[in-house]
C-alpha cells in the first residue's frame, strides 16, 4: 500500500494540533515517525484511522483520495493499528480475542473456531509471530499479548500497520525480537509507520524518518543520522544525549527496605519481600517493565500506601507507615510517577507549587500566616536556577508544558536540605532537552554526596543514571547488577531469570 498525508491540519480551539503534515509511506516500507510526546503524532494517527476527522488536508491510498470517518472505515481499507495501550480481552484466548467483532461462521450461526484457529496459526508462522491460539491473553508476556494486537491487524487484511509507540512495555529481548516481526512485514510487502521517540530503535529498524515538533514536520532524515541529529531535529537545539557522572564513591548506607510487602488495589501483594539499600552518594536505579510493583513501592516509601509488613529506614529512623507530611519532614524527597496527580496542584500558582512541602515553615510562613513577599522570591530564584520557562511566578502551574511542571517538582525536592530522594518515571513525557536537564539535576545532586532511588522503565535512563542496578519483576527483586551489566542480562532479569547478584 502506498499511504499519502498532504497538508492535514488539526485544531482543538486556538492549538493547532497538526499543522499541513504531509508524509508518504511506500509499500514495503518502514516509515517512522519521529517526535517528542505533545509533538502531534497521536493526533495524526486518530486523523489516518478516522478517529478524528481533519479540518484540512486529504488522505489518499494507492494514489486515489479516501475519506476516512471511522475505525472500521479504516480497517476496511487495509489500516491497521496496534495501541501503545493493548485492546484485548484479558480473559478471552488468543483466537477469540483476534475474531472478536468479525467471528468466522458456520452453520446455525455458530462461530468457527477452529476455522479462525487455523487462519491464526497461518499467519503467525507467515510473518513470525509464533503464539499459542488456545493460550489465555492475560497470561501471556507482554511481548506476546503485542504479538496478538498484531495478529489481529494481519487478519483483517491490513496492508499498512501503524505501531504508536510499540516498545514501551517491552523488555530488551522482546524490542529486539518486534524489530524482526517489522522487517519480516516489510519483507511481505507490508508498510509500516512507526510511531516513537526512542532514537536507538529509529535508527535500527527505519527506511526513512520523518520528524515533526510542535505538529509541524520539521525534515526527513535518514537512519544513517546520528543521535545528536536527530534530537537537534526534534527539539530545535543541540542537546547532550550523555550523561556525565563523577566516579562512583559511596558512603555508608542511607535509606533500607526489608523484607517489604505491600498490596494493590486488588488486595494482591504487588511488592513481596523487596530489600534493598541505596548508600550516600550513589544513584540506585530500579528497572523493570511497568506493573511489576515499582508503583506501590515507591508509593509505599513515600507515605501513599500502606506497608503490610517489613520496614522502611532512613538514616537509622523507621518511616514505615508514616504519613506523606512525617515522610517528607524525615527528609525524603519524592518526585512521582504523575506529575499532575501527585506532584502539582493544577489550579495553583507556580510559586504556591514550589512551597508545597514547607508552606507554613519559616521564612515562608510566620504565626500561622503567609509571608507573600518570602514566597515570591523564593519562587523568582527557583526560576531562574532551574530554567522553569514561565511568564511570572503568578502564573497557574495547569499553563505550564509538561517539562516545566516536571522542572517544578524537580526545583522544589532539590532546593531543600534532602536525605534520599526517590524519583519515579522522573522523565516520561519530557522532550530530550528537559530530559537531560532533569539527568543532570540528579546527578547534581548525586555529586554532592546524597543518595537516590530512580525508578524507570526506560533502560537507556537506568544506565546511564544507575551506579547499581535493581531490577524489580513480580513483586520481588531478580537482581542486583553493576551499570556495566548487559541490556540482555538485563533483559533476562526483567522476566524473572535471576543472575548472580552484587554489591558493587
Amino acid at each position: 500500500m502506498r499511504l499519502e498525508l498532504r497538508g492535514i491540519t488539526k485544531r482543538f480551539g486556538s492549538l493547532t494540533a497538526n499543522d499541513q503534515i504531509s508524509i508518504t509511506v511506500e509499500p514495503g516500507q518502514i516509515h517512522s515517525l519521529l517526535g517528542e510526546n505533545g509533538a502531534g503524532k497521536s493526533t495524526l494517527m486518530n486523523v489516518l484511522f478516522g478517529l478524528l476527522t481533519p479540518d484540512e488536508g486529504e488522505i489518499l491510498i494507492n494514489g486515489e483520495p479516501v475519506q476516512i470517518t471511522n475505525s472500521g472505515d479504516a480497517v476496511r481499507r487495509g489500516l491497521g493499528m496496534v495501541h501503545q495501550h493493548f485492546m484485548l480481552v484479558p480473559v478471552f484466548t488468543v483466537t477469540e480475542n483476534v475474531v472478536l467483532g468479525f467471528e468466522p461462521t458456520k452453520s446455525l450461526n455458530r462461530v468457527d473456531y477452529r476455522k479462525a484457529t487455523e487462519d491464526i496459526l497461518h499467519l503467525s508462522r507467515q510473518f513470525n509471530l509464533e503464539v499459542d491460539p488456545d493460550a489465555v491473553v492475560e497470561r501471556l508476556p507482554i511481548g506476546l499479548q503485542q504479538r496478538v494486537e498484531i495478529l489481529k491487524a494481519l487478519s483483517h487484511d491490513a496492508e499498512l500497520l501503524i505501531l504508536d509507540e510499540p516498545t514501551a512495555v517491552l523488555t530488551p529481548q522482546e524490542i529486539d525480537a518486534l524489530m524482526e516481526i517489522m522487517r519480516s512485514l516489510a519483507a511481505a510487502g507490508k508498510s509500516i509507520l512507526f510511531i516513537t521517540h526512542k532514537l536507538k530503535e529509529v535508527k535500527a529498524v527505519a527506511d526513512v524518518i520523518t520528524i515533526i515538533r510542535q505538529g509541524r514536520v520539521v525534515g526527513t532524515a535518514e537512519p544513517t543520522a546520528s543521535e545528536s541529529e536527530l534530537a537537534s531535529m526534534m527539539v530545535g537545539r543541540d542537546v547532550e544525549l550523555t550523561v556525565h557522572k563523577e566516579p562512583f564513591s559511596p558512603g555508608g548506607d542511607v535509606f533500607e527496605i526489608r523484607d517489604l510487602v505491600v498490596r494493590d488495589e486488588r488486595g494482591l501483594p504487588a511488592v513481596n519481600g523487596v530489600s534493598l539499600s541505596v548508600r550516600a552518594g550513589e544513584i540506585l536505579a530500579l528497572a523493570g517493565v511497568q506493573g511489576n510493583g515499582q508503583t506501590e513501592l515507591v508509593e509505599a516509601i513515600a507515605g501513599m500506601r500502606p506497608v503490610e509488613s517489613g520496614s522502611i529506614t532512613l538514616n537509622g529512623r523507621d518511616i514505615t507507615n508514616h504519613s506523606p507530611r512525617q515522610v517528607l519532614d524525615a527528609g525524603l524527597g519524592h518526585i512521582p510517577e504523575d506529575r499532575q496527580r501527585d506532584g502539582l496542584v493544577m489550579s495553583m500558582s507556580v510559586a504556591d507549587n514550589l512551597v508545597l512541602n514547607t508552606p507554613r515553615r519559616a521564612p515562608f510562613a510566620r504565626r500561622g500566616t503567609r509571608n507573600l513577599v518570602a514566597v515570591q522570591a523564593h519562587a523568582a530564584q527557583l526560576i531562574k536556577d532551574f530554567d522553569i520557562r514561565t511568564e511570572s511566578p503568578q502564573e497557574l502551574v495547569s499553563s505550564l508544558s509538561g517539562g516545566n511542571q516536571q522542572k517544578v517538582i524537580v526545583a522544589r525536592e532539590l532546593s531543600r536540605s534532602l536525605e534520599f530522594l526517590v524519583a519515579s518515571q522522573p522523565t516520561r513525557g519530557l522532550d530530550v532537552g528537559s530530559i537531560e536537564y532533569v539527568h543532570r539535576q540528579m546527578v547534581d545532586h548525586r555529586n554532592n554526596g546524597n543518595a537516590a532511588l530512580v525508578v524507570s522503565s526506560e533502560l537507556d535512563e537506568v544506565l546511564a543514571l544507575g551506579d547499581r542496578i535493581a531490577v524489580m519483576y513480580d513483586g520481588k527483586i531478580s537482581g542486583v547488577v553493576d551499570p556495566s551489566t548487559s541490556r540482555e542480562t538485563i533483559g533476562l532479569l526483567m522476566t524473572g531469570t535471576r543472575v548472580e547478584q552484587s554489591r558493587d
